[in-house]
């Protein structure tokens, strides 16, 4: 395989979501995957970024997983296993974290918040299996409680700026510069959704991701992917912290090292009509389409603003500058630096 391409872990594909009772609204497209569960949109999608981008309407996350963790050592066992700095993360202060292999390499990201009794995190969809397994095999002596609450708790996403009320049925909020994430009885997604229009569909949510350079797992990551290549060192993190399983590599890369693949964001050429797909080959311009593969293409998007727009993984070594070609149609792709080379 290609030092270049991404890959499928070898676990095989995740189950797919049961689909949301949103489904059901006027207009509502479901989505692909990874996104298989929930509506892709709801018949416009410019009208739902904008709407996003103004603070209004929300989208319908109930295809993510969600775990919860309590006890009264939940933090202190989080902190050895996370690459955050947990063990004194105060009540209703959302943070993110990974969880690494022994060789440093992602194999979870954990959108947290503690809300002083219990831990809430969502993942990618279909993970939460995989992660509740690693959990339950690190439990040991500590006072700990985990549990899938993937059936009875869905995630909705209110945009930055929302002024939208949050039920009082909303078990765990959790806030960031991007929005908030509401841990909401599943049950109550129809009553929400008729409270809280417009809903938006997560290709809205989507394209605003990689507006603001943010990278997902299984879209910005593959089986070999390390915290440094897609700029989570700092934001998921915590350089200080103690032992945790992977650190040696994260440590080492980032004391003496440089990652071999940076994160970059692409204008592409608007003329095309077909958006680059996952994995796209991504090719300096000057060597055409028999030039050698230099990275791929790991999301992609029409944005109502800035056009079609994407992440890639590219060589190291790449100058930021170099002008690039992405895919068979060979679209022209002006670079933006997100991890420095």
């Amino acid at each position: 395989m290609s030092s270049s391409s991404p890959s499928t872990p070898s676990s095989g594909p995740a189950p797919a979501a049961t689909p949301s009772p949103l489904l059901t609204l006027p207009g509502a497209v479901a989505a692909e995957a990874p996104d298989e569960g929930v509506a892709a949109h709801y018949g416009d999608l410019f009208k739902e970024q904008r709407a996003l981008a103004d603070g209004t309407g929300f989208v319908d996350l109930s295809h993510r997983g969600v775990v919860t963790v309590s006890g009264d050592d939940r933090l202190t066992w989080l902190h050895l296993l996370l690459t955050q700095h947990v063990e004194r993360l105060p009540a209703r202060q959302a943070t993110e974290a990974l969880i690494l292999s022994a060789n440093g390499h992602i194999e979870q990201e954990l959108q947290l918040v503690d809300d002083g009794a219990t831990v809430w995190m969502h993942t990618e969809p279909g993970k939460q299996g995989e992660l509740l397994a690693y959990l339950e095999s690190m439990r040991f002596f500590y006072r700990v409680e985990i549990a899938d609450r993937t059936s009875e708790i869905a995630v909705v996403h209110l945009p930055a700026g929302s002024i939208a009320e949050v039920p009082a049925s909303v078990h765990a909020v959790r806030e960031t510069a991007h929005g908030r994430d509401l841990f909401l009885p599943r049950a109550e997604l129809t009553a929400f959704a008729a409270s809280h229009t417009p809903a938006v569909g997560v290709l809205a949510h989507e394209a605003l991701r990689v507006e603001e350079r943010r990278p997902r797992l299984g879209m910005e990551t593959d089986h070999r992917t390390i915290p440094h290549e897609v700029g989570w060192i700092g934001s998921a993190v915590h350089l200080e912290k103690g032992c945790y399983r992977g650190q040696e590599t994260v440590a080492r890369v980032h004391n003496l090292g440089k990652p071999p693949r940076r994160l970059v964001f692409l204008h592409l050429d608007g003329s095309e009509v077909r958006l680059p797909a996952h994995g796209d080959a991504v090719r300096l311009a000057a060597t055409g389409l028999e030039g050698r593969q230099i990275g791929f293409v790991t999301t992609s998007a029409r944005h109502h603003e800035l056009g079609p727009i994407a992440l890639a993984l590219v060589k190291r070594n790449i100058a930021p500058d170099a002008e690039l070609i992405v895919g068979p149609d060979a679209t022209a792709a002006a670079q933006e630096t997100v991890v420095a080379p």
